[in-house]
């Protein structure tokens, strides 16, 4: 694990899109993948990652309930939203209880993405560098 390169754990159950966005930013990020809730929890228990991507509508639970769930336990990860579908409901509910930095529709804009990214995680080492003081 290099420590100067984002971690960015990306959880989605369509395994076309982890594979889609491991291609676009490995070069970028250090990227780690899940295909469901379950599975980011078990990683995140591995991993100290600095920004987190799920996917909305996932079985199970959707990305809006995974945040919700591990918010206490792990509050420093960024959190990004990402979806295909333009659940407005889904999206207010996600911002008005401070889960996530950004909603981002899929498809994703490469260039957004990464603008989004790189946002947030001057955003998180912003917040550490405050706490340390």
């Amino acid at each position: 694990m290099k420590e100067n390169r984002i971690r960015i754990l990306y959880i989605d159950d369509e395994i076309h899109n982890l594979n889609a966005f491991k291609a676009s930013f490995r070069r970028s990020y250090e990227i780690y993948t899940a295909t469901s809730a379950q599975e980011g929890k078990l990683l995140l228990k591995e991993i100290m990652v600095h920004i987190i991507i799920a996917d909305q509508k996932m079985p199970v639970s959707t990305g809006v309930e995974f945040f919700n769930e591990i918010k206490d336990t792990l509050p420093d990860p960024m959190r990004i939203l990402l979806t295909g579908y333009t659940d407005v409901e889904d999206i207010i509910d996600a911002i008005n209880k401070g889960h996530i930095y950004s909603y981002i529709k899929k498809p994703w804009d490469e260039h957004e993405l990464h603008k989004t990214i790189n946002n947030a995680y001057e955003i998180y080492r912003t917040r550490k560098q405050l706490r340390k003081r």
